[in-house]
Order: C-alpha cells, then structure tokens, then sequence
C-alpha cells in the first residue's frame, strides 16, 4: 500500500523542507495543490526541492510543468476534466484525478493510472466534509475491479486519513491512501508521515 502526500492549499512554513524530508523517507508521491498560484510560483516552488525527487511530484495545476521539469505526474481537477483533452507528457509520467463516486471510476477507469476516491472518512481538513461511503460496498466494487483484464487505475483512498484508521482503509482493497490534515496539522509534520508509514509497514 503506497502513501500520497497533498500539500496544504496555502504555505506553511518550512514546507518544501518538510516534503523533502518525507521523500527522503520513502513517500511515493508528493502532490503539489495550490490552487491560488501561477505558473511561475509552481516552478519555485518546485525548485526548491531537491532533482532526485523531482519525479515523484505530482502537479494539480500548470501541468505544461510536468514535462518541462521532468516532474512525475498531473493530476486532473474536475474542472480540467471537463475540457476533455489529457495533458501532453512524456512515458512514464503519470495522470491522476479525484471520484466522488463509484460510479465514476467504473466509467472512466481506463483513463488515468490512478485516481483518489473521496471522501472515505470524515475529513480532517474540512470539517463539513463527512465521510460518504460503506467500506463494505467499496471492497466488493474494487475487488471485481480488480479481476478484470488489464486492471486500471489505482484506486486510493483520500478523506480523514489518519493513523486509526489507515488499516480499514487497507482492508477495504484500496491500492493506497492520500493524507492531507493528518500531515499537515500536525505540529510535526514528519513524525506524521512516519507514524502512517509505519502503519502500512
């Protein structure tokens, strides 16, 4: 089970030196959300975080980024999903996006190499954000997904993850997780991210 890190919407301090350290660390992919920036703030913000990681960012947004600085993926908004066309990239860089339903991802699943369903536990970043899903419903969805030929995406879970409930989460057949609020409103981001690692082992 692999482990996705979103950045917090606005800047925290130290940011890129604490995603650093996660990747140091073993995470598999740090997504860069910002969705108030510009193009030339993205790229900063990028360049400030070591080469040898570079191609396990993901972008959210200015995805002309992704190829120009060898970054490891986009990922698509609902909005840049409606417009119908899939950015241009290179092999091997990945294109992901966010399903609030079952639904969707049966629909559109050989689109992407992964997607994030949400939400799955009642949001630590936003509070009205309850969780919308029977774990049970899932696993089945998942499982027949699964044995289907030439299985795609991976599915991961994202919404309240935490340490308590990481391994539901596994049980219920989902590829991964993706963390926001458990990392960031920690007052140790790292230590955070080292707790859920340890959960998956």
């Amino acid at each position: 089970m692999q482990l996705v890190v979103i950045s917090p919407p606005h800047s925290v301090a130290f940011e890129t030196q604490l995603a650093t350290k996660m990747l140091a660390a073993g995470l598999a992919r740090f997504h860069v959300r910002k969705p108030g920036w510009g193009a030339a703030e993205t790229a900063a913000y990028v360049a400030e975080i070591p080469g040898q990681y570079r191609a396990r960012l993901v972008l959210h947004g200015h995805h002309a980024l992704v190829k120009e600085l060898a970054l490891g993926g986009a990922h698509l908004t609902a909005a840049s999903r409606s417009a119908h066309s899939l950015p241009r990239l290179r092999a091997g860089q990945t294109i992901s996006t966010s399903f609030h339903s079952l639904a969707e991802i049966k629909q559109h699943r050989r689109r992407y190499d992964y997607v994030f369903l949400s939400p799955i536990f009642d949001s630590i970043s936003k509070k009205s954000y309850g969780a919308a899903f029977d774990l049970g419903e899932v696993a089945a969805t998942l499982q027949k997904l699964r044995q289907r030929p030439g299985y795609r995406p991976q599915v991961l879970a994202l919404g309240g993850i935490e340490s308590t409930n990481l391994a539901a989460a596994q049980q219920a057949g989902f590829a991964g997780a993706a963390v926001l609020g458990a990392v960031w409103q920690s007052p140790d981001p790292v230590a955070a991210f080292r707790t859920l690692q340890s959960v998956i082992g």
